[in-house]
């Protein structure tokens, strides 16, 4: 039988502005690379960051929870302009942590 991943934690955020700044940094760098740099992915880029860093200023570290808040509240975000999806967007913010914390994102290891 195999063994379900273990949960992961962020370390706590000493710094969430700085968290957040490479997190906007780093996603519109994807959102631009992935498909085509568009106008809207500044602000896909900045909101999901806003978010991020407001769920870590109330002291989330669960990889998880961040996900599904960044999920719940992109949801209310116009994407009639972009290619992108809630969905998309915090699985990319899950990749980029995941790649900065060293983890491979198959396996969780």
């Amino acid at each position: 039988m195999t063994q379900p991943i273990p949960p992961i934690t962020l370390p706590p955020s000493e710094n969430p502005q700085l968290e957040g700044e490479w997190l906007q940094k780093c996603l519109l760098l994807w959102l631009d690379t992935e498909f085509l740099p568009e106008v809207v992915n500044q602000k896909i880029a900045q909101r999901a960051a806003q978010i991020f860093m407001r769920q870590r200023m109330e002291g989330e570290n669960d990889l998880g929870s961040l996900v599904i808040a960044i999920v719940t509240e992109m949801q209310a975000f116009d994407f009639s302009k972009s290619f992108y999806g809630e969905f998309a967007i915090a699985n990319a913010v899950s990749d980029l942590l995941l790649d900065s914390l060293g983890i491979d994102h198959c396996c969780g290891q």
